[in-house]
């Protein structure tokens, strides 16, 4: 998908550029990116997805006072 981007009125370039940045990281393009950015096994893949679901299992989620 991608990402457009109309400029405001009296918006600037470093503005319209920050709104851009910003619309990428909420996407996961610029983490998409860096994880693409080397080949990555498969076998290799598997045990980050293992490691994440273990510690999404393991921290605790909400915290009751």
């Amino acid at each position: 998908m991608a990402i457009r981007i109309k400029a405001r009125t009296g918006e600037s370039a470093q503005q319209l550029l920050r709104r851009f940045k910003k619309l990428c990281e909420k996407e996961g393009l610029t983490k998409d990116v860096k994880r693409r950015a080397y080949y990555e096994k498969p076998s290799e893949r598997k045990q980050r997805a293992l490691r994440k679901s273990a510690k999404r299992a393991v921290t605790p989620t909400t915290r009751s006072r």
